[in-house]
């Protein structure tokens, strides 16, 4: 793998796990802000690299899988967590990426015994520790049907009522969140299309509400995220 060097933007790889699946409004941010994608799609034979000696940090993106599937890309993924932890590199981990985490640090990752799943917007509550580090949405969008558990010596930021554990950070520089803040609109439209199925869950919002909350409450989680991101991955030093 190439490493960083003098007069080229620093990289962050992200991964995604699906051929037309998008970092959408955090790739947007981190670019704007003077970083290069190194985009991998392990579902796709993609590899990931041995060390992140040549990257400035790492982000694992959702998908429609679950992080206890049997497949070998989920258990090659997981495992290679190791990598930032160990190299105490900055990692960020969305939804299915937050959940591989937590596996990958002891926890478990299930839905609730009775169903009940997060697909909308939903109100989200920062913990002491949370309001500490910034100021957080009070509504999020959401898009999952399984949660994790708090991994062993990770900080709890964000919580909600159906799947407490919402935002996590382990030792300096590995964090997990469940909710979606990297939608662009177009994004969602593909999702509330592509989605529509899973509308008849229980606790799932019809289509036309996730839309409209994003009329709502949008602004004030891209305002979240572009201070998140900067937290996480801070800014490039100029070359």
């Amino acid at each position: 793998m190439s490493r960083v060097t003098a007069g080229k933007r620093p990289r962050i790889l992200t991964v995604l796990h699906q051929e037309l699946s998008s970092p959408g409004r955090v790739g947007h941010l981190l670019v704007e802000s003077g970083f290069d994608l190194d985009i991998r799609r392990p579902p796709l034979g993609d590899p990931l690299p041995d060390t992140l000696a040549g990257h400035a940090g790492a982000v694992v993106f959702g998908g429609p899988m679950s992080a206890n599937d049997g497949d070998e890309f989920v258990k090659r993924e997981t495992e290679w967590l190791a990598v930032p932890l160990v190299e105490n590199r900055p990692f960020l981990g969305i939804c299915l990426g937050a959940q591989m985490l937590a596996n990958h640090l002891g926890g478990s990752v299930g839905s609730r015994d009775d169903g009940i799943v997060e697909i909308g917007w939903y109100p989200l509550k920062a913990t002491e520790d949370g309001k500490k580090l910034m100021h957080w949405p009070e509504m999020v969008y959401q898009f999952h049907r399984e949660g994790f558990s708090l991994p062993s010596d990770a900080t709890l930021l964000a919580t909600a009522d159906h799947y407490p554990n919402q935002a996590f950070r382990y030792g300096d520089n590995a964090w997990g969140i469940q909710f979606h803040a990297e939608l662009t609109r177009v994004m969602m439209q593909r999702w509330v299309v592509r989605g529509a199925h899973r509308f008849e869950l229980p606790g799932a919002q019809p289509g036309r509400d996730h839309l409209g909350g994003r009329m709502i409450w949008d602004m004030h989680l891209k305002r979240w995220l572009t201070e998140f991101l900067a937290t996480v991955f801070g800014r490039p030093e100029a070359a």
